[in-house]
């Protein structure tokens, strides 16, 4: 179903470990990642073992060096794949924790927070449908945090520590 190709190298030159599950430490596989080809599935990578740390959201292409996947440095240290999912997308978000004060829905993407939200920062948010990408700055750039449907009381919950979210889309098969 889904398979997820690690490099050591650039250009898918060197080791490389085949994956096609969830992995919470790949450190025993490779020590560094510098390329990846998805060959099936959608993934996010994680810098951290055990889904921690910066995330990358990853659909079926090639990725030739850590630049492509928006990545800071070439460590990749845990992975998840994500299922195929066709339903509706719905989404709350909240510029206070707990989810406190002004709340939006949303149903569609968001290229600019501000624009829409009239706030930089949400603090909390409550996913009913589908999975959702948010980016640290308008226009799908920078960082990147995967929701699943719960609530995300606090920021810290979606893996991020600055409530800043500058956009956000919904995660379908062509989103990238």
């Amino acid at each position: 179903m889904g398979k997820i190709i690690f490099y050591e190298g650039r250009n898918f030159q060197g080791r490389f470990y085949e994956c096609s599950e969830d992995c919470y430490d790949t450190f025993r596989h490779f020590s560094c990642c510098n390329s990846i080809r998805v060959m099936g599935g959608y993934w996010v990578a994680y810098e951290k073992p055990n889904y921690m740390g910066y995330q990358y959201i990853l659909g079926r292409g090639e990725y030739p060096d850590f630049h492509y996947w928006m990545g800071f440095n070439n460590c990749i240290r845990s992975c998840q794949m994500y299922p195929p999912y066709r339903g509706g997308y719905k989404m709350r978000i909240y510029n206070r924790p707990d989810m406190a004060g002004h709340m939006m829905e949303f149903s569609d993407d968001c290229p600019n927070v501000y624009d829409r939200f009239h706030f930089h920062d949400i603090y909390s948010a409550h996913v009913m449908e589908g999975y959702w990408i948010f980016y640290e700055h308008p226009h799908y750039r920078g960082r990147q945090y995967f929701l699943r449907p719960g609530e995300y009381r606090a920021c810290a919950d979606w893996g991020c520590y600055n409530p800043m979210i500058g956009s956000f889309r919904r995660m379908r098969g062509g989103f990238m």
